[in-house]
C-alpha cells in the first residue's frame, strides 16, 4: 500500500497527503472476510474448492463459480465433491493437475518452493519486473516495489491540494474475482468513474461482486456480440484508464491487447494482470490466488503437523497475493497516468499473481516463521473501523479503502450498485 500512497502523491504533487498504516492495510486485505450483507457473513470457498490429497501428495482445486466446477468434475469423471476427492486419492498430484487443467478446470498440484523454482513454469512466472511496463512508442521498463515505495514516507507539507485526485478519469474494468476489482474499487473510492463489465454468461459471484464495487457502476455485456463490440470502441474512445484481469490473450480476439489498444488509442493508460504472466507454459491458464499459492511454495511452508502425526498443506490468512497485486495495478495506473499528464503518451502495465508471489517470498528469508501469516492472523488483530451503508442488497457493513487522506481515513463515495444495472455509455 505504501507504494500506492506513493504514487498518488506524486500524481497529486503533494508529498504526504496520502499515507497508509498496517492497521487499514490487515482489514483492506480482509474485506471480504470482514464484510456482512444484510447481517449475514458471505461464504467464502465452495465445498469442492480446496485442498485434497492425492495418491503421492496433495492438490488443491477451485471449484467457486459454477462453470469451473463443472469442468473439474467432468475431468475426474465424477458427479460430486466425495467422488472427486476418491478419484483423486488414485492419481499422482501432477497426473491429476494435468488432467484437470487440460479440461479447463483449475487447479494446481502442491509443490515445495525448490520444485517450483525447478520447473519452466515457476522460473517463467519469477521472470522479469514485478510490474512490467511498455510504453507507446515500443520501449520497456519496470516499475519495482522498492522503487515505487522509496518515497512512500515523504514529510507531509501544507497547502495541499483539495478534491480527490482521480475526479473526471474514465476507467474501463474488465476485471473478476479480487485483484482487479480491488484495484478499480480503490480508483473509484479516488474519484474515478469506473464502468464494469461482465459477460451475461458468467456472472460474478454476488458477494463477491458487493465487497469490490464500491463507488462503480456495473454492465453486463456479451462482447461476442457485434453491437456490443461497437459500444466497446466507442466507451475506449472516451477511456483514460482500462483495467483487465482475465488469462493471457483471453481478450486478444476483441482488439484488447495493450499492444494493439496502444496503437489505436496511444493516449490510453492500460494496466493487465493475470494468475500466471505472459510467458511460459502456463501463460494461457487461468489462476487464482489459492492456486498459487499452491504451486509456487506457500503452501507447503505453511504446512501443519496434524495431531495423528500427518502433515497437510496450509495458505496464508488472506488472499494476499489478490490484494497485493490490485494494489500494485492501482498504484501503476497511478504512475502512468502521471506519466501521460507529462509526456501526452501513454502506457501499458503488466502484472501477475505468481509475479507478485516471488515479490513477497523476495521481502523474507524464505522460511516460515519469517513469512508475514505466521506472525499472527487477522482474528488476531484489533477490530477495524467498521462502517454501514445502505444498499439494494440490504444493509453493509465493511471496511473501507486502507489510505489516509491528509490523516482522515478515505471513503468510499457510494455502495455497491445493482448488478448489471448501468448502460454501456459515460456518465
Amino acid at each position: 500500500m505504501g507504494a500506492t500512497a506513493e504514487a498518488l502523491n506524486m500524481y497529486c504533487r503533494a508529498p504526504g497527503r496520502f499515507s497508509t498504516t498496517p492497521a487499514l492495510t490487515a482489514a483492506a486485505f480482509d474485506s471480504f472476510g470482514h464484510l456482512r450483507i444484510a447481517g449475514r457473513k458471505p461464504q467464502g470457498f465452495a465445498p469442492l474448492s480446496g485442498f485434497r490429497r492425492t495418491q503421492d501428495g496433495w492438490i488443491r482445486l477451485h471449484a467457486n463459480y459454477p462453470h469451473h466446477e463443472q469442468r473439474l468434475l467432468q475431468a475426474l469423471g465424477a458427479t460430486s465433491a466425495e467422488g472427486a476427492a476418491q478419484r483423486l486419492g488414485s492419481m499422482a498430484a501432477l497426473e491429476a493437475e494435468a488432467a484437470i487443467q487440460a479440461h479447463g478446470g483449475i487447479a494446481a498440484a502442491v509443490r515445495t518452493r525448490a520444485e517450483w523454482l525447478a520447473s519452466d513454469v515457476g522460473r517463467a512466472a519469477g521472470s522479469g519486473p514485478w510490474i512490467a511496463v511498455e510504453h507507446a512508442d515500443g520501449t520497456a521498463s519496470g516499475l519495482e516495489l522498492q522503487e515505487l515505495a522509496a518515497t512512500a514516507t515523504a514529510p507531509r507539507q501544507d497547502g495541499r491540494p483539495d478534491g480527490l485526485p482521480l475526479k473526471g478519469v474514465r476507467v474501463l474494468d474488465l476485471t473478476r474475482v479480487i485483484a482487479g476489482p480491488a484495484a478499480t474499487r480503490l480508483l473509484a473510492a479516488l474519484g474515478a468513474d469506473v464502468l464494469r463489465i461482465d459477460p451475461p454468461a458468467f456472472p460474478e459471484i454476488q458477494a463477491q461482486f458487493v465487497d469490490t464495487a464500491f463507488g462503480k457502476r456495473s454492465v453486463e455485456a456479451d462482447l461476442m456480440e457485434p453491437e456490443n463490440q461497437q459500444r466497446l470502441r466507442q466507451l475506449l474512445a472516451g477511456a483514460d484508464l482500462m483495467v483487465t484481469g482475465y488469462r493471457s490473450g483471453a481478450l486478444d480476439r476483441f482488439g484488447l491487447s495493450p499492444r494493439e489498444l496502444l496503437g489505436t488509442h496511444p493516449r490510453l493508460v492500460v494496466v493487465t494482470l493475470n494468475g500466471w504472466g505472459s510467458a511460459g507454459p502456463w501463460s494461457g491458464l487461468r489462476g487464482f490466488d489459492s492456486i498459487v499459492q499452491a504451486a509456487s511454495g506457500i503452501a507447503h511452508l505453511y504446512g501443519t503437523e496434524n495431531d495423528d502425526g500427518g502433515w497437510r498443506p496450509g495458505a496464508l490468512p488472506v488472499q494476499a497475493l489478490d490484494h497485493a497485486t490490485g494494489y500494485g495495478v492501482a498504484a501503476a495506473a497511478v504512475r502512468l497516468l502521471e506519466r501521460r499528464r507529462e509526456t501526452g503518451a501513454g502506457a501499458a502495465a503488466r502484472l501477475s499473481l505468481a509475479r507478485t508471489a516471488e515479490e513477497l517470498f523476495s521481502l523474507s528469508n524464505s522460511a516460515p516463521n519469517d513469512l508475514p501469516g505466521n506472525a499472527g492472523s487477522p482474528a488476531q488483530l484489533p477490530a477495524p473501523d467498521y462502517r454501514l451503508v445502505a444498499s439494494s442488497y440490504g444493509e453493509l457493513r465493511y471496511v473501507g479503502p486502507p489510505l489516509l487522506d491528509s490523516g482522515r481515513p478515505l471513503d468510499y463515495l457510494s455502495p455497491p450498485p445493482p448488478y448489471g444495472s448501468s448502460a454501456p455509455a459515460w456518465g
